[in-house]
């Protein structure tokens, strides 16, 4: 018997490997993501058609057909860049935005390309919903921090923020009703963060040499900084979140090392107080003024490279760079004060210098990064401040982890 099954297996293989190749329609397709590039493997049967109706039926079909589809390859090449580089889940998100763009382009049909963003986001294990009125479409991920600039919707499994409002411009939720679309992704239970510890490895040729230059004590100094424009589309639809968020977002690593190790020659042999308030003038005088509102015509708080890399800023935007900088070189204790209309900075010294914040029972010297009428030296603060009301927004410790 054992010769007979011999022969019977090679006659099976002689059979199989005769029989013609069927041929798989998956095709390779190239996403380049910010000094990277993706490889997802298509299928035509990801290819979805949805129509101009906007009904929970209409999106629960769309929904079913797409997970009887091939989607798998592409999730799994998300996944597989999630897992090897960890992305902070705004830089993932961009990666799902770019991959939707490419199965669905968005000026094509919009609906379709933000259910692939919805998708693939809850395929992820995020937990997300789409709500509906009857000509607009909104995507909502949970989240548990604040977010001050975007719709958001409470329901008893916690707090969901929209991350397609830009879309939009503007809802007037008054007239225009949303109805929520039921739970199809019941197994996605991850919370979304804004909070983001590193930025992509972009290529260095992805960079450009921008020289900034400023006076202090009738000195020209200036800096040959590495910028790169895609740090502008990195945070182009970036929330408003709380000042700890952005104001810890770090440095690419070529603008790093074009800026800080230059900084740390210059301010070697200065005091840790001369040093402060180069650092203070370098934030007030290397680039121009104007507010937010005139330029984005919205409020905008800006990282500290995209405060670099603009040509413009406000109080809020230099005050993160400064508090950055400081942090960077000399890891001082510091906090961030928030009056009506301005945000700056007071610094810890050894010894506090002229106008004095005392907050939990320690001293600290407040430190203007942006210009004034007046050159205001380390511990002034504007006369038009003097009296009034602040709150403290974010407190830094370097002995805190």
């Amino acid at each position: 018997m054992k010769p007979q099954r011999t022969i019977l297996t090679i006659i099976t293989c002689l059979c199989i490997c005769l029989l013609p190749a069927v041929k798989s329609n998956a095709q390779p397709q190239a996403i380049p993501f910010f000094g990277d590039t993706v490889w997802i493997q298509t299928d035509s049967t990801i290819q979805v058609p949805f129509g101009k109706e906007l009904t929970e039926t209409v999106i629960e079909n769309f929904y079913q057909q797409l997970l009887a589809s091939k989607y798998q390859p592409v999730l799994k090449a998300l996944l597989q860049y999630k897992e090897k580089n960890k992305p902070d889940d705004w830089l993932y998100y961009q990666l799902i935005r770019k991959t939707a763009q490419q199965l669905s382009p968005k000026a094509a049909n919009y609906y379709r390309y933000t259910l692939y963003k919805w998708f693939l986001l809850t395929q992820s294990g995020y937990d997300a919903f789409i709500t509906i009125s009857q000509q607009k479409m909104l995507f909502y991920v949970r989240c548990n921090e604040y977010v001050y600039n975007i719709p958001t919707r409470y329901t008893n499994a916690g707090n969901y923020v929209c991350l397609n409002y830009h879309d939009y411009g503007s809802v007037d939720f008054e007239s225009e009703k949303f109805s929520q679309v039921k739970n199809l992704v019941p197994t996605a239970k991850d919370a979304f963060s804004y909070k983001v510890t590193q930025l992509p490895n972009f290529l260095p040729s992805d960079y450009k040499e921008t020289e900034l230059q400023f006076n202090y004590r009738q000195n020209d100094y200036h800096f040959k900084v590495k910028l790169n424009q895609q740090i502008k589309q990195l945070f182009a639809n970036y929330p408003v979140v709380d000042y700890n968020y952005y104001f810890n977002i770090p440095l690419s690593k070529e603008t790093y090392t074009s800026l800080i190790p230059a900084l740390k020659n210059d301010l070697k042999k200065k005091s840790k107080k001369n040093g402060v308030a180069f650092l203070m003038r370098f934030t007030r005088y290397a680039f121009l003024f104007e507010q937010d509102s005139a330029r984005f015509g919205k409020e905008k708080r800006m990282s500290p490279e995209e405060t670099l890399s603009y040509d413009y800023s406000d109080c809020e935007d230099r005050a993160a760079l400064f508090f950055y900088l400081v942090k960077e070189i000399y890891n001082l204790p510091m906090i961030v004060l928030v009056y009506p209309r301005h945000v700056t900075i007071a610094v810890q010294f050894d010894k506090p210098i002229g106008k004095i914040i005392t907050y939990n029972g320690k001293k600290y010297t407040v430190c203007e990064p942006t210009p004034q009428q007046q050159d205001l030296k380390i511990g002034q603060l504007l006369p038009t401040l003097n009296n009034t009301p602040y709150e403290v927004v974010y407190v830094y410790d370097p002995a805190v982890k």
